[in-house]
């Protein structure tokens, strides 16, 4: 008896000794890096969520194209858009190449993504609202040069910002479109300031418009708009495409998406996997 005991014994420290190797043996899943900018245009640090595909070597020659993703905090956008980049990437897919992604974690949203606004109510309901010209500053001057300086970057830039975030890639794509030369933007709180960023003639409506440049607008079925006067999401958001459909420049493609399944707060993933398909063809989707 005295012999079973101690055999039983024996065998539950195996065990235990063994569940201990596993648990030593286990390590984190790291899905990317967390850096710290720090911004004169913004007087603030910013937190960047940063992911290099794999394969990256610092010490190659190999360039990537990057993304920069607004509401890019672990919390927010950044793990849902690096699996969608991830996977259209895969050999089999490969609808994207591999392709680096800057997730920039937010401070004050309403502050960075609207510009001024003359609507009474929403001066007083957004106190730090107007002066998304700081955070394209911050953009255009301290963190594209920043990653491009720090990592193997080609050419190709995408921006990707859904809400108020596609409000303010919208304010890029006309006041300074050869930022990027891709442009996602989602469900745009275009009825800001009454709907005035329709008023605007950028660089990018002119004829002689040169770069090359995609743009994806895509929206849900999502109605009213939070303003003070009558603003329909969809509607708003086809107003943009076509706005921009309208200019005479042969360098732009345009792709207007409505997502009737979708709604303000669902859209992002769909509208971004639909996004990657439409700018990046292959030749059996070319019809």
């Amino acid at each position: 008896m005295k012999k079973i005991i101690f055999s039983i014994a024996l065998l539950l420290m195996f065990h235990i000794a063994l569940g201990q190797n596993k648990k030593d043996a286990s390590k984190p899943f790291v899905l990317g890096t967390i850096e710290n900018i720090k911004s004169v245009a913004l007087s603030e640090n910013r937190t960047l969520n940063i992911y290099l595909p794999e394969g990256y070597n610092p010490k190659d020659s190999t360039r990537y194209p990057v993304v920069y993703l607004l509401d890019g905090s672990a919390d927010e956008d950044f793990i849902q858009i690096v699996g969608l980049y991830h996977y259209n990437s895969f050999p089999w897919i490969n609808r994207v190449p591999k392709s680096i992604i800057v997730g920039i974690a937010n401070v004050d949203r309403k502050r960075d993504f609207t510009y001024p606004t003359t609507i009474k109510s929403d001066q007083k309901t957004y106190t730090t609202s107007g002066h998304s010209d700081n955070f394209i500053g911050f953009i255009e001057k301290e963190l594209q040069p920043y990653i491009e300086k720090r990592y193997h970057t080609n050419s190709s830039k995408t921006i990707i910002g859904q809400s108020l975030g596609g409000l303010v890639a919208t304010e890029i794509l006309l006041k300074k479109p050869k930022l990027f030369n891709s442009y996602i933007i989602i469900s745009p709180s275009l009825w800001w300031d009454n709907g005035s960023l329709f008023g605007l003639h950028g660089d990018i409506l002119d004829k002689g418009f040169n770069q090359e440049t995609k743009i994806y607008i895509g929206v849900g079925k999502e109605g009213l708009a939070p303003a003070e006067a009558p603003h329909v999401m969809e509607v708003d958001a086809n107003l943009l495409a076509e706005k921009i459909k309208g200019t005479k420049s042969k360098n732009l493609k345009v792709y207007f998406d409505y997502l009737p399944d979708e709604d303000h707060a669902t859209v992002t993933h769909q509208a971004v996997f639909n996004a990657l398909r439409l700018l990046n063809p292959k030749r059996n989707d070319i019809k």
